[in-house]
């Protein structure tokens, strides 16, 4: 219970202005409440007064007729109130859009005043210097890469990154842990065709 009659009241969100517009619209709903009342009261009168005519009381719709004449002025002012109302409300309703408009710049110039407090024209400088020595470095080592990388590594680099963007991984092929069998020279001879090779020899040159 204390926390409900202790709690705060929310300020209002409807300001004068809103309240005057309200206004200025509620007086020209009455306004046109009360033409079409006299139109409908004047259609009325002027069927009662053919009904006079015919019924030879002259006089009385001779009274009924300067009583819509009245009326007929009446709704002349009444139209131009509702004018003047509606034209006021648009007023208001219009300054309020520009008063909506200034407070949103004064914001946006205070919000740009602060960021050149945190940021000055020095910073930015040494921030874009810094920015162009990245770049500086890095084609640096583009060239690098680019003079240090033969023609078959290229062909390697691209054939593993068609991989990487289809999804798959390179295989490499596996390192065998077998040790690999002794290559005989077969251009060396053996022992023994050297010596029938020489004993073939002696006796061609002994014939």
């Amino acid at each position: 219970m204390g926390n409900v009659f202790g709690r705060k009241s929310r300020p209002s969100r409807i300001t004068e202005q809103d309240k005057a517009v309200l206004q200025l619209k509620q007086q020209r709903d009455k306004l046109k409440q009360y033409q079409k009342r006299i139109t409908l009261q004047q259609e009325k009168e002027r069927l009662l007064a053919r009904q006079l005519l015919k019924d030879g009381r002259k006089e009385k719709a001779l009274l009924l007729l300067k009583k819509r004449r009245y009326q007929d002025k009446l709704l002349d002012k009444t139209e131009n109130q509702i004018s003047n109302l509606e034209h006021m409300v648009q007023d208001i309703e219009f300054i309020q859009i520009e008063m909506k408009v200034i407070e949103g710049l004064k914001v946006g110039n205070d919000c740009l005043k602060s960021m050149h407090e945190v940021m000055s024209i020095e910073d930015v400088e040494r921030i874009m210097d810094e920015t162009q020595e990245a770049i500086e470095y890095q084609r640096q080592i583009d060239e690098m890469l680019a003079g240090s990388l033969t023609q078959e590594d290229d062909d390697a680099v691209l054939a593993e990154l068609e991989a990487i963007t289809q999804g798959e991984d390179v295989t490499l092929p596996d390192v065998p842990t077998e040790p690999l069998p002794e290559v005989q020279d077969a251009a060396k001879p053996k022992p023994e065709r050297k010596q029938a090779k020489n004993k073939l020899d002696r006796e061609m040159l002994t014939a």
